[in-house]
């Protein structure tokens, strides 16, 4: 069985990452159902709570933040009343971008965990690793893959119905 140290030193067994991300595809699917590209994102506390989670949202919220990852952090935040969120962890359906990895490194993320990579635009190895980046003044552990094919399944039937869509249009 996969285990992990994650912040603090804390053991995490792939069953706990599993659960979690679980519970970031549940919102990855409302996003798809509200025509959204279908990621989801949810915060735990270091005590195992859920403190905040989130579904893309930019289209419906005419907003280009509106990324799951921010959501989930906005609800985390304002759960915990502070901008700041050591300890915490980030389970999230699809490699974070630039400007998602940027809003954890403000919010003191501990740790990321993610489900399928973006080759594209993914800022914590695909494209470029931030996290890495021995000039910034926080890093986040970084853990890839939880739930990748149930992942990129989502997201993969979801442009395959919109290009059918668009065919047919």
């Amino acid at each position: 069985m996969w285990e992990d140290r994650g912040a603090g030193g804390q053991m995490m067994e792939m069953g706990q990452a599993e659960q979690m991300m679980h519970l970031a595809l549940a919102q990855a699917l409302l996003a798809g159902q509200c025509g959204e590209v279908p990621v989801g994102a949810v915060v735990v506390a270091p005590d195992g709570q859920l403190i905040g989670q989130g579904y893309n949202q930019p289209i419906a919220r005419h907003d280009p933040t509106a990324h799951a990852e921010i959501m989930a952090l906005r609800a985390a935040a304002k759960a915990l009343g502070n901008y700041r969120l050591p300890g915490c962890t980030l389970y999230v359906t699809l490699e974070p971008c630039v400007m998602c990895v940027g809003a954890l490194l403000h919010a003191r993320i501990a740790r990321v965990v993610f489900g399928a990579s973006e080759p594209k635009t993914g800022a914590c190895g695909s494209v470029i690793d931030l996290f890495a980046e021995k000039r910034l003044n926080h890093h986040a552990e970084v853990v890839g893959g939880v739930l990748a094919e149930e992942s990129a399944q989502l997201l993969s039937s979801f442009f395959a119905a919109r290009r059918r869509q668009t065919a047919l249009a």
